[in-house]
């Protein structure tokens, strides 16, 4: 056959040149093949070299590739009868690692070779392009860089090109357009640029274009509406701009269309329902685009997935939803919606005959009017309603109770009022019931306590009134429990103390609650949270409550409470913040909390007596408050309390010679002793400070000196630097004999900024505490050996390092499984949600990152540097506000053109940090350019696509089917919270509260995998 091409061309002189161009093409792509009478020597050589470049099997498939079989039996390569030449390799998801031996060009019999989900490095090597029968190339899921190959275009018979999930960079080259016979096309999640060419609408057989995530830019091709079979579109995160083409919807095969997290502009098609039929699959979220839904939508009768999210889509929504009985979300969140109609609202009518809905999403919307009877009588399938963020008011329709498998019921944040309807207690797979900021009156009903699956029941602000059920002690899941800012009254049920599952928060301050603490408090062992201030509570608190050893915030201020503060409360070592002020308390204030790690505590307005200790958080008057307690005495200086009485009494006693004698002695004392131990007194010092126990960290440095800290670093050796920003350095020392570490953290205050930032992080950490907040143990400001300025500030030590070792480093060989990221998600969350939501003042963190997340022995998280912390409504650190504004990737887009710190930009930055720990990807990877960012290469994967952006670190392949499919969406849920933390919009961006909830959910899930 190789003989026969060039005397074809040569016999041919009567034939066209073209012809002859042909057989020239086809000559020099055989050229690579064995001139051995049997091609069997060149498969067998070609396989060979392709398992020699082969350096990680984990699964032996090719430990049948030897000589003692002929190569048609090798694992994954199927022959052809006729011919015993290799026509297929498919070695699929084998997790093979190494590179694409050039040597597979010469495979001239090859049908398909499909290495895809495997570890391949390298480039795709051009010789692949000689494969002219080749008819599926599928290479998606790899690690292969570098350009898509032009020679392709020699596979002329190539219907798909499977290259996905990898990191090619380039463009798509133009000489693709030559495969006439091309109809998949696959190259999402890529680095590629350089827009969509024009000249793809030439492969007019297209049916399956999917590009997304990837840094294209510019706009769609008009001539992509040549493509008369196309089924399925996705461009989504690709920064495109302009119009999606007239044309492209004009293509009735269509089934599945996406073009989300661009910036395209335009509007929906008036005439969609008949220019797509066929449509299941329309997603336009993330865009700017504008005008109305079109109500001739309600034609495409299999529409099972609509989601138009996140535009600027407004007027009113008068689709008719019944021809869509597929159905299965309807997202249309975050839009402009709102027509100032009576009827706004009555297109939900329509949709009670969508049998299959599972999700309808109308959160900010701009809706107003009153909710129709008819939200009742949705699917039976239904398990997400999100109402909030609208203007609806009226009753909550009774027909809710319908609606028996929904999950989530999200009505926050309207108008509602009259009361909540006792149906709800029909809905038995409740887990989340948000109905706080609302008007809501009356009773919670008892029926509310048959939602026994319950993990979060979020009340607050409303005008709720009466006594709170005892049914609520049925919540035996509940996490959260926030009844507070209402008018109800009566005692607390015991039954509330009893629910063990609380972890989060039980908040019932601001309500006009009577009656004592029960005892059975003490069953609340998990509780990070408790609130019961501003209420008309008395007695004395049970020394139960000491079994509470999770608290880190106890408020009871603004009560009638009275008795000693029990010495149970040793116990509650974790509290940082403690208020007790304007109740009737008294005696003596317990030394023991000279031992607390306590940032805040506030005894004012009492009747406390005594002595004030003044270890501790006693020694800080910023972090202490004790006003209006006329009794007590001591404590520090300026403080400028009286002298303690007992003190006083005593001396008086003393006759005055007993006092002359005593004085005497005294002085003759001091005089022998420092005769005898002059010569010795230094040696004694420093043996003094080696040998000196004390009980615990803070009591060791609430003074520290620069010397102390030059001896515990070994003078700032090299040695312990365990970390270097633009501000300080960080060191490890040793304490004492014992081996108790410290991270001494020293600024380089010759560096703009260093010193604000010192003042900062101070300020900050006199006003927060919380068990997932680094802890400071003291802080420097002393001059150094040669008398320069020198400060520095003394940390806990955490031994398992910073959250971006364990992400990015070398050195750490193990890597964090999902279940340890999610707990770690939980921690970060619930140390932000502390600071935005249960701090005075509100504290925004401003530089939330990987390298910023510290981990402990339990590798529980603790977020540290504060050194841009902002606190909002006060004047405190104002000077720095229009300095450095977090870290770039870390920091949110409207901070970059001049707006202020707040507390939504600390979502962003967890978002952001969700998404870089769940994908392995730093915000800052050169594939993030031009537009294409972490949040979009994130967002285009939802829903369907997550586990191909997942680092691999974070999914065990070894569960069941059943668990494999909840790890599934266990990771998508944790994606989308990524996603909705780190919009570009602040306002729009998830409720870091919401974030804690969803976050303990999908725990909760991993855990009864």
């Amino acid at each position: 056959m190789k003989s026969s091409q060039p005397i074809i061309c040569l016999s041919s002189f009567f034939h066209t040149s073209f012809l002859c161009t042909v057989g020239l093409v086809i000559f020099l792509n055989t050229i690579t093949i064995s001139v051995s009478d049997n091609g069997n020597e060149t498969d067998t050589l070609a396989l060979l070299s392709f398992k020699s470049m082969i350096t990680l099997d984990p699964n032996g498939v090719l430990s049948s590739w030897n000589t003692s079989l002929h190569f048609c039996d090798w694992s994954g390569i199927s022959c052809g009868k006729k011919h015993q030449r290799v026509t297929i390799v498919n070695l699929t998801s084998q997790g093979l690692t190494g590179s694409l031996s050039p040597h597979l060009g010469n495979l001239s019999f090859l049908y398909e070779l499909r290495l895809g989900n495997n570890s391949f490095e390298g480039s795709i090597p051009n010789e692949l392009g000689h494969l002219s029968r080749l008819r599926v190339l599928a290479l998606f899921r790899n690690k292969l860089y570098g350009i898509i190959p032009t020679n392709l275009s020699g596979c002329i018979n190539l219907e798909e090109i499977r290259l996905s999930n990898n990191k090619l960079i380039g463009n798509i080259p133009t000489e693709i357009s030559f495969l006439s016979k091309l109809t998949y096309l696959s190259i999402n999640y890529n680095n590629l640029t350089g827009g969509i060419s024009p000249f793809l609408g030439n492969i007019t057989l297209m049916e399956v274009f999917s590009v997304a995530n990837n840094s294209f830019g510019g706009s769609i091709p008009d001539t992509l509406g040549r493509w008369k079979n196309l089924r399925e579109f996705y461009v989504g995160t690709c920064n495109l701009h302009g119009t999606i083409p007239d044309s492209l919807f004009n293509n009735t095969l269509l089934t599945r269309f996406s073009v989300a997290n661009n910036q395209i502009q335009g509007s929906i098609p008036i005439a969609i329902g008949s220019m797509l039929p066929n449509l299941v699959y329309f997603q336009l979220r993330g865009n700017q685009m504008t005008g109305v839904l079109p109500p001739s939508i309600s034609n495409c009768s299999k529409l099972q997935f609509l989601e138009i999210s996140y535009n600027q889509f407004s007027g009113k929504v008068a689709v008719d939803f019944g021809n869509m009985r597929d159905l299965v979300n309807v997202s249309l969140g975050v839009n402009l919606y709102g027509s100032w109609e009576a009827d706004e609202m009555k297109f939900i009518d329509s949709l009670k005959n969508c049998s299959m809905l599972e999700t309808l999403a109308l959160y900010d919307c701009r809706f107003q009017g009153v909710l129709p009877i008819s939200i009742g009588y949705l699917s039976d399938q239904l398990q997400t309603l999100e109402l909030s963020d609208n203007k609806l008011y009226g009753e909550i329709p009774s027909s809710i109770g319908n609606l028996v498998n929904v999950g989530t019921l999200s009505l926050e944040y309207n108008q509602f009022t009259g009361k909540i309807p006792s149906t709800i207690g029909k809905l038995q797979n409740l887990q989340v019931v948000a109905l706080h900021h609302n008007q809501l009156s009356g009773p919670i009903p008892d029926e509310i306590g048959n939602l026994s699956l319950l993990t979060k029941l979020m009340l607050s602000s409303n005008r709720l009134e009466g006594n709170i059920p005892s049914s609520l002690g049925n919540f035996l899941q509940i996490l959260q429990l926030s009844l507070d800012d209402n008018k109800l009254s009566g005692n607390i049920p015991k039954q509330l103390f009893q629910l063990s599952s609380l972890t989060i928060v039980l908040n019932l301050s601001q309500n006009s609650l009577s009656g004592s603490i029960p005892p059975e408090v003490g069953h609340l062992k998990s509780l990070n949270e408790l609130d019961l201030s501003y209420n008309n509570l008395s007695g004395s608190i049970p020394s139960s409550l000491g079994a509470c050893t999770s608290l880190s915030s106890i408020s009871l201020e603004r009560n009638l409470f009275q008795g000693i503060i029990p010495p149970s409360f040793s116990s509650l070592r974790g509290v940082v913040h403690l208020d007790l002020s304007n109740n009737n308390f008294l005696g003596k204030i317990p030394q023991f909390l000279e031992q607390f790690s306590l940032e805040y505590m506030n005894l004012s307005f009492n009747n406390f007596e005594g002595e004030v200790p003044i270890k501790g958080v006693f020694a800080n008057a910023s972090a202490f408050s004790f006003f209006g307690n006329n009794r007590l005495c001591g404590g520090l200086v300026n403080f400028g309390l009286p002298k303690c009485k007992e003190a006083q009494k005593h001396k008086k006693r003393l006759p005055l010679f007993v006092k002359i004698i005593l004085i005497s002695f005294i002085l003759i004392s001091v005089v022998l002793f420092g005769l005898l131990s002059y010569v010795f007194i230094l040696r004694k010092k420093k043996r003094k400070d080696q040998v000196s126990q004390l009980s615990s960290l803070e009591k060791r440095f609430l003074k520290v000196s620069y010397n102390q800290l030059l001896k515990v670093t070994d003078g700032f050796s090299e040695n312990n630097l365990i970390g270097k920003g633009g501000f300080s350095s960080v060191y490890k020392g040793t304490l004492d004999q014992e081996d108790s570490f410290v991270a001494v953290k020293v600024l380089h205050l010759q560096n703009r900024g260093a010193h604000k930032s010192f003042l900062s992080e101070c300020e900050a950490w006199r006003s927060i505490r919380h068990r997932n907040l680094l802890k400071i143990i003291t802080s420097c400001s002393s001059v150094d050996f040669q008398g320069n300025d020198f400060k520095a500030l003394v940390y806990e030590f955490m031994p398992n390092g910073s959250l971006h070792d364990w992400l990015h480093s070398r050195a750490i060989a193990s890597r964090l499984n999902f279940l340890q990221k999610i707990n770690i998600f939980i921690n970060i969350a619930s140390a932000i949600d502390y600071l935005h939501n249960h701090c005075l003042p509100t504290v925004v963190h401003g530089d939330l990152k990987p390298s910023n997340i510290l981990l402990d022995d339990d590798m529980v998280a603790h977020v540290g540097d504060f050194g841009l912390a902002r606190f909002l409504g006060t004047d405190v650190n104002q000077n720095i506000s229009t300095g450095v504004k977090g870290t770039i990737g870390y920091a949110p887009p409207e901070y970059g053109v001049g707006s202020e710190m707040t507390s939504n930009g600390d979502v962003y930055s967890f978002g952001i940090l969700l998404l870089e720990v769940m994908t392995g990807k730093r915000p800052t990877d050169d594939i993030f350019s031009e537009g294409f960012s972490l949040h979009k290469f994130a967002c285009d994967a939802l829903p369907d696509h997550v586990i191909d952006i997942i680092d691999d670190s974070a999914i065990d392949m070894q569960n069941t089917e059943a668990n494999a499919r909840k790890m599934e969406e266990c990771l998508a849920s944790t994606i989308k919270i990524g996603v909705s933390c780190s919009l570009d919009s602040p306002t729009q961006r998830m409720n870091i509260e919401i974030v804690v909830h969803e976050l303990q959910h999908i725990l909760d899930v991993l855990q009864n995998m």
